[in-house]
């Protein structure tokens, strides 16, 4: 009796992950890769930030997985809604973006990992572990790279101009590089027609674009990369 109970107490309490993807072949193939581990089990899936919501009260799970290009609302802002809802619950956040552009945006807004979507095969469980530790997850050179701008000797990695838009700037420059119009954004966002074109000036005037159609094209191409 004795020896059951010491193996039981050994077992590893499993660890529910909830995903929030549009894509259902980055959710499958997470989940493939995770459910792999005996401790870790995915108790929801959710494909925008308002399903994220109700899954989140309804599993109540140890870690949330979120993309930042969601239709609509954006990773980054969802990622502010779960930590306002329940500070309890780590967020991990990974992208097709290149790492050192939302990197600094997302440890700001309360999340505690990045993991870029080409590398998620490599690196997810490491990242989910770490995480799950309440420990910081991010790859050495954008870590060492935000260091030395805290540090105030910033190496100067990325000098894209798409490092001065605020969080909203660019969460309406994705939508706008998605295809969509200032109605539709506005819809989106739950903000008004003006605001959202005074978003739009101010992302053209930082990224020194002389017109709209130089927005809209610069914007899809950033959103292929």
């Amino acid at each position: 009796m004795h020896m059951k109970k010491e193996r039981a107490s050994e077992t590893p309490a499993i660890k529910r992950i909830m995903i929030v993807d549009d894509h259902p072949i980055v959710r499958q193939g997470v989940r493939h890769i995770l459910e792999q581990e005996p401790d870790l089990r995915i108790c929801a899936e959710a494909e925008s930030a308002t399903d994220a919501l109700h899954a989140l009260q309804e599993h109540k799970p140890d870690l949330a997985i979120v993309d930042i290009s969601l239709k609509g609302t954006d990773g980054l802002e969802l990622t502010k809604w779960i930590r306002a809802q329940n500070d309890q619950i780590p967020v991990l956040i990974m992208s097709m973006h290149d790492e050192s552009l939302y990197a600094e945006r997302v440890l700001r807004a309360g999340a505690y990992g990045y993991v870029m979507k080409a590398e998620v095969a490599d690196r997810i469980v490491d990242a989910v572990r770490k995480v799950l530790k309440g420990e910081i997850y991010l790859s050495d050179k954008v870590g060492q790279s935000i260091l030395h701008e805290v540090s105030g000797r910033s190496t100067g990695v990325d000098q894209s101009p798409i490092r001065e838009l605020s969080d909203r700037e660019l969460e309406v420059f994705r939508l706008i590089g998605q295809g969509h119009g200032t109605r539709d954004i506005a819809n989106m966002l739950h903000l008004s027609v003006k605001t959202i074109e005074t978003y739009r000036s101010h992302i053209k005037d930082k990224l020194g674009l002389a017109n709209a159609t130089q927005l809209v094209r610069y914007a899809a191409q950033w959103n292929e990369r």
